[in-house]
């Protein structure tokens, strides 16, 4: 049963502690999931020897004199850890020499380089690998998603005779503006209002949506697009190259501070006061420049920061310098996708009509979207059952083993991975060195089971993970990153599960390591308390894995409170840093590991770990 503390767990403690570090790591047993002891495993990732730090360092706690000295965090650590506080400029770098490498096999091997040092100060958690679940009415049809949990709403087709789609995704949008938004509903709303040079189709392959074509220069870094012709805005005025161009410098401006800004970081021109390399050659062509190939380059024409905006609506606000998403916070705003917002109540409903100026509008039959706005999953549940939703993307984790065989729910497959972040800069690492701060943020990953959220709280499948990168994303050289969830990664997901009393142990040593005092039963003692706060949003599953882990930590004497808020409050605080461990999740933007990496560089507004700021 999950969480029991076995009654033989003080004798196991006592000497348990006194071992080496080695004889009872769980942790680190890369190439099984069972609790073996070898310390000689290869890292397939990147060719280490799989000791029990993954670095080849010697595990025994530094003897300063007398038998009861405490462990020495810096033996704990791994070779590629770096402070992620002052020495995080040594990631950028490499993200950077990542981005700039013409070598597909020696970018690969850097990659997993930068995935190493990731992972080696354990403020990303990883806990599973997504899948997506959703309800959708049997008389629905058309809809479709790609692997980055974008939704397409546009080819719809209602066989109960309706015109109208009525749906919910989530509560209130944080951003519509597509160069703002950095969340999973907020990319499907833009996807359905808003059009770039590319899009996905129904196979979640890129293919051309505002673009013709384009082609690409000898040495792969000049691309020449053919915009479709007649391309129109929401108001019927003209769409051009150039409302292409404005729209991707302003992505990249820092007035603007658009989370996304670094996907432009391999232009020629980035970071530069002239600005990024893109210009309208005339109404229908545009061109930009890069400092690289790059193997993805229609992912990110398909991407929502890609999309156009029209500069007159735009600045026709005073504060657009300083509150750059004012041109589209209520109904009415102009766009040039499938669908246009007619309707806002604000914390309420949204509705979307079909743009008649839409390039495809020939193509798509349904008139209108209805959207309710809520992330309570039981009234979303209930409105849906009462058939006031033809569409619900979320389902109340209570609930889940009963649809399981319900034809109206659905399991698609992503490329992502949820799991928890740590702020690096949080008080609670205050009087702790680096190495000691990562030695007790990888305490608190081992008391994780894993096992029992995928099995009891997620319910469909997922897959507990052992590292940030998900199974199954192309490594950009024709192979795969990662293919096994237990013979590649940095722990053993299922250690908790397989080894109880030599996980725990090995959670309490790295504690010691960080200057924590235990009592002879495992417990920590009154005099080094840990309390952490939890943020999360309100989402019924959310809140039950906060509630799991709160009861792992508690296993030894860790205190967790659990701080629910509403979404949009939830985005802004994390993204600000006033956290201790949030709850996060990332669904990759394209399949390459380096959309999962470089959103950890310090400049990244998806930076919500804080690292080198």
């Amino acid at each position: 049963m999950k969480k029991i503390l076995a009654l033989v767990l003080a004798l196991v403690m006592v000497f348990a502690l006194c071992a080496c570090g080695g004889n009872t790591n769980a942790n680190t047993n890369k190439g099984s999931d069972t609790n073996t002891n070898t310390n000689t495993n290869t890292n397939t990732n990147t060719g280490k020897t799989d000791t029990n730090t993954e670095s080849g360092k010697t595990e025994e706690p530094t003897d300063n004199g007398g038998d009861t000295a405490a462990p020495n965090a810096a033996d704990y650590v791994s070779d590629a850890f770096i402070d992620p506080v002052t020495e995080w400029e040594t990631y950028n770098t490499l993200v950077a020499e990542i981005k700039a490498c013409t070598d597909f096999a020696k970018r690969t091997e850097l990659m997993h380089e930068a995935e190493d040092i990731l992972m080696s100060n354990y403020c990303v958690i990883p806990l599973y690998y997504y899948n997506d679940i959703y309800l959708m009415k049997d008389y629905v049809s058309g809809i479709y998603s790609n692997p980055y949990a974008t939704k397409f709403f546009m080819y719809t087709k209602m066989s109960n005779g309706s015109d109208t789609l009525r749906l919910q995704l989530a509560s209130e949008p944080d951003y519509l503006d597509p160069a703002l938004n950095s969340s999973v509903d907020g990319a499907c709303l833009a996807a359905n209002c808003f059009s770039g040079l590319y899009t996905y189709d129904a196979n979640g392959n890129p293919a051309p949506a505002c673009a013709k074509g384009y082609t690409v220069s000898e040495d792969g870094c000049t691309y020449t697009v053919t915009l479709k012709d007649g391309l129109k805005w929401s108001d019927g005025s003209d769409l051009t190259a150039a409302d292409f161009a404005y729209s991707w410098k302003r992505a990249t401006d820092d007035k603007t501070a658009a989370d996304y800004s670094y996907m432009f970081s391999s232009f020629n021109g980035y970071g530069t006061e002239a600005g990024i390399n893109v210009t309208a050659i005339d109404a229908v062509t545009l061109q930009f420049v890069l400092d690289a190939p790059c193997a993805y380059m229609e992912d990110l024409m398909a991407f929502p920061t890609f999309y156009p905006v029209k500069q007159s609506e735009v600045e026709k606000y005073e504060d657009w310098e300083t509150a750059p998403g004012h041109w589209c916070q209520d109904a009415g705003f102009v766009s040039n996708g499938a669908f246009v917002c007619t309707g806002w109540t604000h914390d309420e409903s949204m509705t979307y009509e079909k743009n008649p100026y839409f390039w495809d509008a020939e193509n798509v039959t349904l008139q209108k979207l209805q959207f309710m706005l809520s992330d309570d999953d039981t009234a979303i549940f209930a409105a849906y059952n009462a058939g006031n939703l033809d569409f619900a993307d979320s389902v109340p984790t209570d609930e889940v083993a009963n649809l399981l065989n319900n034809p109206e729910f659905h399991i698609v497959d992503e490329l992502g991975t949820y799991y928890v972040a740590f702020n690096c800069k949080s008080q609670l690492f205050a009087d702790k060195t680096p190495e000691q701060a990562a030695c007790m943020r990888e305490a608190f990953s081992l008391l994780i089971d894993r096992d029992f959220i995928c099995e009891n709280i997620g319910q469909t499948g997922q897959v507990a993970a052992n590292a940030y990168i998900p199974l199954g994303m192309a490594d950009g050289n024709g192979g795969v990153f990662k293919t096994s969830a237990t013979e590649e990664g940095y722990y053993d997901a299922y250690a908790i599960n397989n080894d109880y009393e030599g996980t725990v142990a090995r959670a309490i040593e790295l504690l010691k390591a960080a200057g924590f005092e235990f009592t002879e039963d495992g417990m920590l003692a009154e005099s080094t308390p840990i309390s952490i706060e939890y943020l999360t949003n309100t989402t019924s599953g959310h809140v039950k894995i906060a509630e799991s882990m709160q009861q792992d930590f508690a296993a030894i004497g860790i205190n967790m409170t659990i701080q629910q808020q509403d979404w949009a409050v939830f985005l802004e605080e994390r993204k600000q840093g006033n956290f201790d461990i949030a709850r996060e999740g990332w669904i990759a933007d394209f399949n390459d590991p380096i959309n999962m990496l470089e959103m950890w560089i310090t400049d990244s507004g998806n930076n919500d770990c804080q690292f080198g700021r």
